[in-house]
């Protein structure tokens, strides 16, 4: 068997593998919990109509929290994986570019002085903010000589982001209210969701994957450096300007309607292209696979610690993530 082939081999059986562990994943998002439910019970409700209280809690509760959590660590995931190719930098994630924190100013905005405090208003706001963000850094840094350099993105991601840390902390300050609600979206969950919020979140991340993958090749070529890239007839600046797009679409809207979950950005590209290489073609797809994976079972973990309460999934996937970073690094399985 030629190394082509078994490459291509090892692509497809991880992904297959990936399919399973999130349908497994999401098994488990909709059986485990304080109420415990047999999965015949799962598949009844589901499938079948079923009534009863173990029906009502996964229709109207598990549910739309899975798919949730399936939508958001597909975004979250994604956007990560192109923010690293964007910048060559192996430590980017979605909040790099301030789009994180531009959310969490939409949101903070929302409460303090529009009045809303439902989950389906917080994402319009949210999604606004973490827009706007994102095409400010890329205007700071696409000003000068050089353009849209990985550099330039990265300082002018860092200076946004403090300004906008200031805005957020400004405003919590001086209302006690406003802190007191914004917490609870802060510290990142898919909990009391509901498929309201769903049916405004998927459009914004079809849209960003359509996005990302359109420049996948491109990403791959500016791995070897803006030199090579240019001499392999990409247009550099068209695949920084479309994949930042996409990426600030999918963070928008994922942190918009889950909260800023760190690390989920961070460690799934790194785990996907130890196991596939580093062709976008692949990686992305995988990766819109494994972050899901990891954030329903950080969800998931995070129900069964304390019962009946919960730990958010956005402390459980870091508890659950650096340890296996970390791992990685050690057994030298990140590529460079």
């Amino acid at each position: 068997m030629s190394a082509r082939r078994a490459l291509a081999v090892r692509r497809i059986g991880w992904t297959a593998a990936a399919v399973v562990a999130l349908l497994i994943a999401a098994l488990l998002s909709l059986g485990v919990g304080a109420r415990p439910i047999a999965p015949s019970a799962v598949f009844d409700a589901l499938l079948h109509g079923g009534s009863g209280e173990d029906a009502q809690v996964v229709r109207e509760m598990r549910f739309p929290r899975t798919v949730i959590a399936v939508l958001v660590g597909a975004a979250l995931a994604m956007a990560g994986t192109v923010m690293q190719g964007i910048t060559r930098n192996p430590i980017a994630d979605p909040g790099i570019l301030g789009i994180s924190q531009g959310a969490s100013v939409g949101v903070v905005c929302a409460i303090a002085f529009a009045g809303v405090h439902t989950l389906a208003g917080y994402v319009w706001f949210g999604f606004a903010g973490a827009a706007i963000a994102g095409v400010a850094v890329y205007a700071i840094a696409a000003n000068g000589r050089g353009g849209a350099t990985p550099v330039k993105l990265a300082l002018s991601g860092a200076a946004i982001n403090a300004l906008l840390v200031a805005v957020v902390t400004s405003i919590l300050t001086t209302q006690a209210a406003t802190l007191d609600e914004f917490r609870f979206w802060q510290v990142g969950s898919v909990a009391g969701r509901d498929m309201a919020i769903a049916a405004q979140l998927w459009p914004f991340l079809l849209l960003g994957a359509v996005l990302v993958i359109s420049v996948a090749r491109g990403l791959d070529a500016l791995a070897l450096g803006e030199d090579m890239a240019k001499g392999l007839g990409q247009n550099i600046a068209a695949v920084r300007i479309v994949g930042g797009l996409g990426a600030t679409v999918l963070t928008g809207a994922g942190v918009a309607a889950a909260g800023p979950i760190a690390f989920i950005g961070l460690a799934v590209p790194h785990l996907v292209r130890a196991v596939v290489g580093t062709d976008h073609r692949w990686v992305l797809p995988l990766a819109a696979l494994v972050g899901p994976v990891m954030l329903l079972v950080a969800d998931v973990i995070g129900r069964v610690v304390f019962p009946p309460g919960e730990i958010p999934a956005g402390v459980t996937a870091a508890l659950i993530g650096v340890p296996f970073l970390v791992f990685l690094v050690r057994r030298k399985a990140v590529p460079a």
